[in-house]
């Protein structure tokens, strides 16, 4: 299976950090928040990958270069202005190849256990859902007997981990378009499952997560 980490948004959230900074850069316990992606995709046996970049997307080519450093294959889609999740995927299909392939928010952190993911046949993606952090109480999707439903009450929320098939993405155009659409219509057709992921997993959206999350790595934290 190929990944791609999606590493195009601007961080606005994360303003001054990003103003110089790409966010999948921004250290987290000694390296840039996206060598940990990319060690646990090798942890999990996955060596091609897939980065689309836009805000100082140079700094990132410089940084990973092609992944030799890690014994992996690093191919990039850059993008002239950010094409958002859903349009940044279809861009780089030509990339991605014909198979499902697993996709990761590049400004998530978590211990999910990529090598256990897989898309079972016939369906167009499996998410993997996390418990309401509070930024996000509201959750995005239900899980009902391993598949993703919509709906009130006893709602998850999307990690930003997931396995696609490129047919998820065969009605849309070039363009920036966001991905919960899609994901929405394929779930309504009933062609989306899901798993619930109780680990360690953070949005590093903010500064202040992001101070967090390093908070957790100070050798006093560590169990």
């Amino acid at each position: 299976m190929r990944a791609m980490i999606l590493a195009a948004g601007r961080g606005e959230r994360m303003q001054p950090l990003t103003d110089k900074l790409p966010k999948p850069l921004l250290p987290v316990a000694g390296k840039p928040l996206i060598v940990h992606h990319i060690e646990r995709l090798v942890a999990a046996g996955i060596r091609e990958l897939v980065i689309n970049h836009s805000h100082l997307g140079g700094m990132i080519e410089a940084q990973l270069d092609k992944g030799t450093a890690w014994g992996v294959d690093i191919r990039y889609s850059p993008e002239r202005t950010a094409l958002e999740t859903g349009g940044g995927i279809f861009h780089a299909l030509s990339l991605l190849g014909s198979e499902p392939f697993l996709v990761i928010n590049g400004d998530v952190w978590c211990e999910i256990d990529f090598s256990s993911l897989q898309l079972p046949k016939g369906e167009l993606a499996h998410l993997v859902l996390v418990p309401n952090p509070d930024h996000h109480r509201q959750g995005d999707f239900l899980l009902r007997q391993g598949r993703v439903a919509q709906g009130d009450g006893g709602r998850l929320t999307f990690s930003g981990v997931g396995v696609y098939h490129p047919r998820l993405f065969e009605s849309c155009k070039a363009s920036a378009f966001p991905l919960a659409p899609l994901l929405r219509q394929a779930i309504g057709k009933g062609l989306v499952t899901g798993e619930r992921f109780t680990g360690l997993w953070v949005d590093v959206g903010t500064p202040e997560r992001l101070a967090q999350l390093a908070q957790r790595f100070q050798p006093e934290n560590r169990s």
